[in-house]
């Protein structure tokens, strides 16, 4: 079921409300605390965007396994955007990019007892019918400059949770190596040369590869050797 709230500090806080259950979303409106990847904010335009969470039970999936349910997310929103007939590609994590510029973004938090991951709430901002951009956001896009249209943002939100409901019967049932496929196939940058930055302020070159099982990065460095990042242990450097 789809709840619309006018007003929140993010959807996340208020979809870790027990009173919603597996396959909730919460669309709110307005947030005063947007929340996204690696301590950042998440800016979204009131009447344009899209922000919402929705709280996803995956049946005492392994922490061993928590990556799948962010490809899951990732490959619905790609669906998504194939359904509205505009293109896109993931940057590893999860971002979603469209034209080699941002069209979404995702934060998932999870639950865990006893190794598993009981309960998720996964937080999604898809920049929609914006036109203009805050100058500080380094590279920007909506569905409307994509495709030149306006879009119903309800009619979006159903098309997604048609598409995750698809995504996570496959997690459901098993088909993971399936899913890790279609992730790394639509990987941006992938098996193209690209500048990588480690957190001591190192930059390389490399070749995105794809990831592993568990998510990691994997890059091959310029002697032939391949290394696997974790979260927060490599970065991509973009171009302007």
């Amino acid at each position: 079921m789809i709840y619309t709230i006018d007003e929140a500090a993010s959807s996340n806080d208020v979809a870790r409300d027990r009173r919603y259950v597996s396959g909730d979303i919460v669309w709110v409106e307005h947030q005063t605390a947007g929340r996204g990847q690696r301590g950042h904010s998440w800016s979204g335009a009131d009447g344009l965007d899209l922000t919402f969470s929705m709280v996803v039970e995956p049946n005492s999936l392994p922490v061993a396994r928590q990556f799948l349910l962010l490809r899951a997310t990732a490959l619905a929103l790609v669906d998504t955007f194939a359904a509205c007939n505009i293109a896109t590609r993931i940057k590893w994590t999860n971002d979603i990019y469209a034209g080699g510029r941002k069209i979404t973004g995702v934060l998932i938090e999870n639950d865990i007892s006893n190794g598993m991951i009981s309960r998720s709430v996964v937080g999604i901002g898809i920049n929609v019918n914006r036109r203009s951009f805050p100058a500080e956001l380094p590279n920007p896009t909506s569905m409307l400059l994509e495709s030149g249209r306006e879009f119903d943002r309800r009619s979006l939100l159903e098309t997604f949770e048609s598409a995750m409901a698809s995504r996570l019967e496959m997690v459901r049932t098993g088909e993971w190596d399936e899913l890790a496929a279609r992730y790394d196939s639509l990987l941006y940058l992938k098996d193209e040369h690209a500048t990588f930055s480690l957190p001591d302020g190192t930059v390389f070159e490399g070749v995105l590869r794809g990831t592993a099982e568990d998510g990691r990065l994997l890059v091959e460095r310029t002697d032939g050797t391949v290394n696997a990042y974790a979260f927060r242990e490599i970065g991509l450097v973009l171009k302007k």
